[in-house]
């Protein structure tokens, strides 16, 4: 295993995180009277590539790092953050995360003990450490399909964006979870003109994968920029939808914006807590069509939205949100 891109604050790591220092940080914490307390340390390594008129115009690599700490007391939350995981910064973080209550008993805080997680996706054959010439010829391929497809393209743009993000959750309740989440996209966007007329498209894809998913049929960088390059030459002359409301039928595909966008929002938890979203108290209702099913599923191998755990450690398994159009949660 690499040593490269790996959290110090990870089991193993050099500022590995132990159960005994997580305990101690939010015992203080929590030691002004809060209710509840969690410890979110992140790391994120990221790297980019662009492409423009067939020439590498930009390249970028960073990490970022820290701990944020959030505090519950009633209805108010307190948070603070530090980019030092060093002991003074982060029991300051704690403390001044916990400055939201305004006294109480001091609640006390067994030793979280760490739980593993299932493995969703391949997490240390990472395109980060991939050969830089590799992924510009992922750019390249895209850019000469999408060119080939018809001479009014005029303009391509690939580029690729790839990141390792790793989390450690510890809360008060006892639950410690780590986790590492690759993630890789890759886009081309062109533009087609004849004449006066001038139009965009572009493809994509990606998801929780190494560089082996561009060898997969309809996955290639060729199929990203024919696509691109097809969506823009038959826009040229598309003709404007009609103003009005009218019934909508989505092609079989990828719908998660459409979705987030359309009932997301609206079903999440706060909202509906505090009685302020339009399908609060509506569950068992029916809300959307019969032909509707609407299934949250984070345990999809390899994909954009796969997770072990979310990010306040809690397992990640599919919840169904609308059921033949009754609103279930």
């Amino acid at each position: 295993m690499s040593s490269r891109y790996h959290a110090p604050f990870a089991p193993g790591g050099p500022l590995a995180i132990d159960a005994e220092l997580a305990r101690r940080l939010l015992s203080a914490a929590l030691e002004k009277g809060g209710e509840y307390a969690d410890l979110y340390f992140e790391y994120r390594a990221s790297g980019s590539l662009s492409l423009e008129e067939g020439i590498l115009k930009g390249a970028g690599r960073g990490v970022t790092m820290g701990l944020g700490v959030r505090v519950q007391k009633g209805e108010a939350t307190g948070y603070a953050y530090t980019e030092q995981l060093v002991p003074e910064a982060m029991f300051n973080a704690a403390r001044t995360a916990g400055q939201i209550a305004a006294g109480g008993d001091t609640v006390a805080v067994a030793a979280p003990a760490l739980r593993g997680l299932p493995r969703r996706y391949d997490d240390e054959r990472l395109t980060l450490l991939a050969a830089g010439p590799d992924k510009r010829d992922l750019l390249r391929r895209a850019d000469k399909a999408a060119r080939a497809y018809d001479p009014r393209i005029q303009r391509v743009q690939a580029s690729l964006t790839e990141e390792i993000r790793e989390i450690l959750v510890a809360n008060s309740e006892g639950a410690m979870v780590h986790d590492r989440q690759p993630l890789l996209r890759f886009g081309v966007y062109v533009i087609a003109e004849e004449g006066a007329l001038r139009q965009g498209g572009s493809s994509g894809g990606g998801g929780r994968v190494d560089l082996s998913y561009f060898l997969l049929a309809g996955r290639k960088p060729e199929d990203h920029g024919k696509e691109a390059a097809r969506v823009a030459i038959d826009m040229l002359h598309a003709e404007d939808a009609p103003a009005g409301e009218l019934p909508v039928v989505l092609a079989p595909g990828d719908s998660g914006i459409l979705l987030h966008e359309a009932v997301g929002h609206g079903l999440e938890a706060d909202f509906n807590r505090k009685g302020t979203s339009n399908y609060s108290g509506q569950v068992g209702n029916p809300v959307a069509s019969e032909l509707v099913t609407v299934v949250d599923d984070p345990t999809l191998p390899s994909a954009r939205g796969s997770i072990n755990v979310d990010d306040e450690g809690h397992d990640a398994k599919p919840v169904t949100l609308i059921e033949q159009g009754i609103l279930r949660g």
